[in-house]
């Protein structure tokens, strides 16, 4: 039984790339793989039970913010000598190059680490990723525009780069009108429009834009945000100071949010980029219709007038008068529309279909490489590596 060792900053707070660390882990313990999530820190919150659920484990390093913490290091060699991981899969960049300067302390077979955001940060970060890149076997990407981005950064070698897509539970996230009925009828929600965000509560999501746009749909339209972080006492003051606490509602930090997706209307993002957005794709398995900005990854996530619109970055007027089309066509189109979405996630992101393109990456990689080593050797991408569609 191969063991694949998935390496994360932390499982204590889930975001969109450590929803994908758990499917992964838990698609590849019901495949017959040896699984084990390694968090640089935390101690694995609500995931843990559903990683021991399925017969997955789970280890912390417990290292402290930061690269620099020698103790981190030291437990990371300890287990990798003693466990011995045939695939080393990092996710996020502090764990990547943890993985991949971590392979110098003790050989591994194969390290693969995935892109997760078309933003390639700073100078640093630059930097981490190109002095590295010799340490690694294969990169991923979560979409394509994020392989663009980090290939015309430097930070990721051509030959070297696979895109393996996000996947969801379509079997999981779909619609369902008992689940929309009870939870319409549970919070009063009668006729009204409701809008779905979910994403934490940071920067890069763009919540002010998306406020200001509700003041500009239609009265009847009402906003759900699900996600915590640092904004949220200033959100929910410009909120206030735009005259729409009963008209939009923070539900907090959501674990599982199929049962929002199921009971809202219309999903909604208004992020300034991304790489494959988990909540987009969730959102459309339930078949929900979105409006969403136009940037990096999103765009891969939207068959434009077919499954929903695009708007500019930061504008929220456009954003709105999006909004607004999406509310006031006919009952019948935007059904159409989010069946569209639906049948575009079963068919490019459909949890099965990247699990197969993972065990084919994997197996190509341990083809190649057949002892562990301190460097990276194989440049190998399996033939079932795909685009997602335009």
């Amino acid at each position: 039984m191969s063991h694949v060792a998935l390496l994360i900053p932390t499982v204590d707070r889930i975001g969109g790339a450590e929803r994908q660390v758990l499917l992964l882990a838990k698609g590849l313990r019901t495949r017959g793989w040896r699984v084990t999530v390694v968090a640089l820190s935390g101690h694995g919150g609500d995931a843990l039970a559903n990683l021991e659920a399925v017969g997955a484990g789970f280890v912390t390093i417990e290292m402290r913010k930061g690269l620099a913490d020698p103790r981190g290091w030291i437990r990371l060699a300890r287990w990798l000598k003693k466990e011995r991981p045939d695939i080393l899969h990092a996710h996020l960049p502090h764990a990547a190059w943890m993985a991949r300067w971590g392979r110098l302390l003790v050989p591994v077979r194969v390290v693969v680490d995935t892109l997760h955001s078309s933003s390639t940060g700073g100078l640093g970060r630059h930097w981490g990723y190109r002095v590295s890149d010799w340490l690694t076997d294969n990169v991923t990407a979560v979409g394509q525009t994020v392989s663009d981005a980090h290939v015309a950064a430097g930070m990721a070698s051509p030959g070297k780069v696979s895109v393996v897509t996000n996947g969801v539970d379509t079997s999981s996230f779909r619609p369902d009108r008992a689940t929309r009925s009870a939870v319409r009828n549970r919070l009063s929600m009668g006729e009204e429009f409701i809008w779905l965000a979910a994403g934490r509560l940071d920067a890069v999501k763009d919540y002010p834009t998306l406020l200001s746009a509700m003041t500009q749909v239609p009265p009847c339209g009402r906003l759900l945000i699900a996600g915590s972080g640092p904004l949220l006492d200033e959100l929910r003051q410009l909120s206030t100071r735009f005259g729409l606490d009963s008209r939009v509602g923070f539900l907090g930090f959501e674990p599982d949010l199929r049962s929002w997706m199921q009971a809202a209307d219309g999903f909604v993002l208004s992020s300034l980029w991304e790489g494959l957005p988990m909540g987009l794709l969730e959102a459309a398995a339930c078949a929900l219709p979105a409006v969403a900005t136009d940037v990096p990854g999103t765009r891969e996530a939207i068959g434009e007038g077919k499954t929903g619109w695009l708007t500019p970055a930061g504008d929220a007027a456009a954003l709105a008068r999006a909004m607004t089309t999406m509310m006031q066509i006919p009952a019948e189109e935007r059904l159409a529309m989010g069946n569209r979405a639906r049948q575009r996630v079963v068919k490019c992101n459909e949890i099965e279909t990247v699990l197969d393109m993972w065990e084919d990456l994997y197996g190509a990689l341990l083809k190649e490489n057949t002892a562990p080593a301190r460097w990276g050797r194989a440049h190998a991408k399996a033939n079932a590596m795909r685009r997602i569609p335009g």
